[in-house]
C-alpha cells in the first residue's frame, strides 16, 4: 500500500467550513475515483502549528503507486480546482507520495 499524503494550512476563519467540506464532498469525490481504498484525516499538533493557520495532514491509501500516477492524470485537476473553487487562498496544500519500507507492531501486552 502506497500513501498520498497531503498536509494542508486552512485560516483559521475558514476551519469549520472547510472540515465539513472535507467530510462530506472532497474525500467522498477523492475515494469515487476509485483510486484509493480509504483515507484518513490528523490534525497537526506539532510545534510549528499558529493559531493563525491550523493544519491537517489527509492521507489516501493507494494499492499501487501506479494508482496514485493515474489519479494524477486523470482527477488532480479537477479535485484540486474544485478545492481552489471552494476556499480560493485560505489554504496551502502541500502533497508528499510515501512508499511503505517496513512496519512493527508492539507485541508487549
Amino acid at each position: 500500500m502506497y500513501i498520498y499524503n497531503v498536509t494542508i494550512l486552512i485560516e483559521r476563519d475558514a476551519e469549520e467550513a472547510w472540515l465539513r467540506w472535507m467530510q462530506q464532498t472532497h474525500i467522498p469525490e477523492m475515494l469515487a475515483t476509485q483510486k484509493f481504498v480509504k483515507a484518513n484525516m490528523h490534525k497537526v499538533i506539532s510545534s510549528f502549528e499558529t493559531s493563525e493557520h491550523p493544519s491537517y495532514a489527509v492521507q489516501y491509501t493507494a494499492k499501487t503507486y501506479e494508482d496514485i500516477q493515474t489519479y494524477y492524470a486523470q482527477h488532480a485537476a479537477r479535485l484540486r480546482d474544485a478545492a481552489f473553487a471552494a476556499f480560493g487562498n485560505k489554504f496551502i496544500a502541500i502533497r508528499t507520495e510515501l512508499e511503505p519500507v517496513f512496519e512493527l507492531k508492539n507485541t508487549i501486552k
